[in-house]
């Protein structure tokens, strides 16, 4: 799917450094004990927060924090990304080592 987004297409090609994940959860959540539903990774800097549909929203606060543009779903078999300040989707970016986990994450148990 094309997009006239620039933050998309910095992510999109294949030869981009890898984004490197900071922990496999949600950072936030973690810290909390919270539980989430699905994760999202910044492209630009490698923080993992929760989807909007979790209770946190710490991917989204991420963002509002930061200003970083770009997330990428940190589920497996998941190859999509989006852009906050475009509101732009792609449905399929390369992956990259580390960028997918192996296996679903799951939550901290309550």
């Amino acid at each position: 799917m094309e997009t006239d987004c620039t933050h998309l297409e910095t992510v999109e090609t294949p030869d981009r450094s890898a984004v490197q994940p900071r922990e496999l959860g949600c950072e936030e959540c973690l810290q909390l004990g919270q539980r989430w539903v699905h994760l999202r990774l910044c492209m630009a800097c490698g923080h993992v927060g929760c989807c909007d549909e979790s209770p946190g929203r710490h991917a989204t606060a991420h963002f509002h924090g930061t200003g970083h543009p770009v997330i990428k779903s940190f589920e497996p078999g998941e190859p999509w990304a989006y852009c906050y300040v475009d509101e732009a989707f792609v449905e399929a970016i390369p992956s990259l080592p580390g960028e997918s986990p192996r296996h679903h994450v799951y939550p901290p148990a309550s």
